[in-house]
């Protein structure tokens, strides 16, 4: 399937490494799916900076279609970003453009011709999702680890596969919030758990997917690789249970290195 990708996008910058990296939600699901072997493209708002010339360089390099890219007078949108023991710490984030960042009639016009869609909760697009949805798109949706949000109540009957993340919660909490959002119209609910591994629910029956053990460089990115792991494998025609595997191993892969991608 042709995935096309829409949301947010911003430069993660290291200030103790004064290294930069591009990156966001939505950036790195395109990214990773192409890395997996599809076909990805991006839509979304940078600024007409450098940091916005940058990001799609990097994302044509990487073979990702940045043709509906919106370039907008502004900044780019950054993320300040620490690193503890391999783990990141989120600092300040200056969103810029992506502040008001919408689709448009010519971006839906665009969308029409892809199979899959990925939207995420900080991107803009939860409002689009029923109409993405009605032109026949697979959809996607991040959710992260904002449980409550209302967006779920509005979004989640036209989202196919609804990802979130939740590592504190035991499982039958975990089980009967995944009940909860497959009620209200999801076909697939993945629940992504840290060093616990994921959960998947289909209506009829629980998946579990463990770690896949590696040497840990840093974590940016490694919930955006199994959801792109994970669509690709739904969208070469794996099962559940296979695509969470697919999602585990390009997770790996991710973590090894410094930055998203």
């Amino acid at each position: 399937m042709k995935l096309v990708a829409i949301g947010d996008n911003c430069v993660d910058y290291y200030p103790a490494t004064d290294k930069s990296f591009p990156g966001g939600n939505a950036v790195n699901v395109a990214v990773y799916y192409r890395r997996m072997g599809g076909e990805a493209a991006y839509i979304g708002a940078v600024g007409n900076d450098k940091f916005g010339k940058m990001m799609l360089e990097r994302l044509s390099d990487k073979g990702v279609d940045v043709s509906r890219v919106h370039v907008e007078d502004g900044k780019t949108a950054v993320t300040y970003i620490d690193l503890v023991n391999g783990d990141r710490v989120f600092g300040d984030y200056i969103e810029g453009v992506m502040e008001d960042f919408r689709l448009n009639e010519s971006d839906f016009a665009y969308i029409k011709d892809f199979e899959l869609c990925f939207g995420a909760i900080w991107g803009h697009v939860d409002a689009d999702m029923q109409r993405v949805k009605e032109k026949g798109l697979v959809t996607a949706f991040d959710y992260s680890d904002q449980l409550n949000d209302p967006m779920i109540a509005s979004s989640c009957p036209y989202v196919d596969y609804a990802f979130f993340s939740e590592d504190e919660k035991d499982d039958e909490w975990i089980k009967d919030y995944m009940r909860d959002i497959h009620q209200r119209g999801t076909k697939v609910v993945i629940v992504t758990r840290g060093s616990n591994g994921s959960m998947a629910y289909d209506g009829e029956q629980f998946y579990h997917q463990g770690i896949v053990s590696c040497p840990v460089v840093d974590t940016i990115g490694a919930g955006d690789s199994y959801i792109a792991g994970f669509l690709y494998g739904i969208g070469t025609g794996k099962s559940v249970p296979e695509a969470m595997a697919m999602g585990a191993n390009n997770s790996a892969v991710t973590i090894q290195y410094d930055g998203a991608w």
